[in-house]
């Protein structure tokens, strides 16, 4: 057992912090990774919960009920906007089921918040409900007068000190999914609701590739996802995506990124990581 432990055995570093059991290779792919990289935590970015209204069947409708409104008041369609949730967000893109928020925020920075009396059709609706987006029935106004989640009145959706970051450049992501699932609104677009995540801040394409990468998604399911879900999932909790370390980029290294033909190869190359390394990354 001796001569096995002094041939075979690996030295380890145990801190306070979490710490898995790793082979030779894992372990020297992990240094180099936070060897070159940054925490996600000391990026410029901001990650936050998507909204949470307390009552979806209120404040989410479909299609059919946003013409409605709009045209009783087409008014109403200043604060109505397309909404994804978490299983809507794909890989690159979106799957848009054609439903929408009622933003009816609870004012934010120098915004005050929205006066239900000016949009009188969103106003019958709330107080009197009816079939919601998911076949659900609405009961009306003492659904919304009830719920926790509401701001100065039970039409106001929950305070939200980063309500104006919904109509930004951003990234929104799922968190319990089977793969990476990122898609940069680079147009503020759209809000997303609290089954997912937004991210904003700068160098959101270069972080949208990154995220995606096989180095990435290894690293975060290997040594910072905080163990996986069943057999292959795993969840992008904030806490967890935060010690992701990713290399901050220069300009120009984000321009050849994006415009690479060979992505993986490149942010393998990276960290410098070895060919041995390269093909036990892109073989995952």
């Amino acid at each position: 057992m001796s001569d096995l432990i002094e041939q075979d055995g690996q030295y380890m570093k145990f801190t306070s912090e979490p710490w898995v059991i790793l082979s030779p290779i894992e372990q020297s792919i992990k240094e180099k990774l936070e060897k070159y990289g940054t925490p996600l935590k000391d990026w410029d970015i901001e990650i936050n919960y998507g909204i949470k209204t307390g009552c979806n069947e209120a404040f989410i409708i479909n299609e059919a009920k946003r013409a409605e409104l709009i045209k009783k008041d087409p008014k109403s369609a200043e604060i109505i906007r397309p909404i994804l949730r978490g299983k809507d967000i794909k890989r690159y893109g979106y799957d848009f089921k054609g439903l929408y928020l009622i933003a009816t925020h609870n004012g934010y920075k120098d915004v005050p918040r929205v006066n239900i009396d000016d949009y009188p059709a969103i106003k019958e609706w709330l107080d009197n409900g009816g079939i919601a987006y998911n076949g659900k029935e609405y009961k009306g106004y003492e659904t919304i007068a009830k719920r926790a989640d509401q701001g100065d009145t039970p039409y106001n959706l929950r305070s939200c000190a980063y309500m104006d970051d919904f109509s930004k450049p951003k990234l929104l992501y799922s968190e319990i999914v089977q793969e990476p699932h990122f898609y940069l609104d680079k147009n503020g677009k759209f809000y997303n609701e609290a089954t997912s995540f937004l991210m904003t801040g700068n160098h959101l394409e270069y972080l949208q590739i990154m995220l995606h990468s096989k180095l990435m998604t290894f690293a975060f399911k290997h040594y910072y996802a905080g163990g996986g879900l069943g057999n292959t999932g795993f969840r992008y909790k904030k806490a967890f995506l935060e010690k992701l370390p990713i290399i901050h980029p220069t300009k120009e290294l984000e321009q050849n990124l994006i415009f690479c033909s060979d992505k993986e190869t490149m942010i393998c190359k990276m960290y410098n990581l070895s060919n041995t390394e390269i093909t036990l990354i892109l073989q995952n």
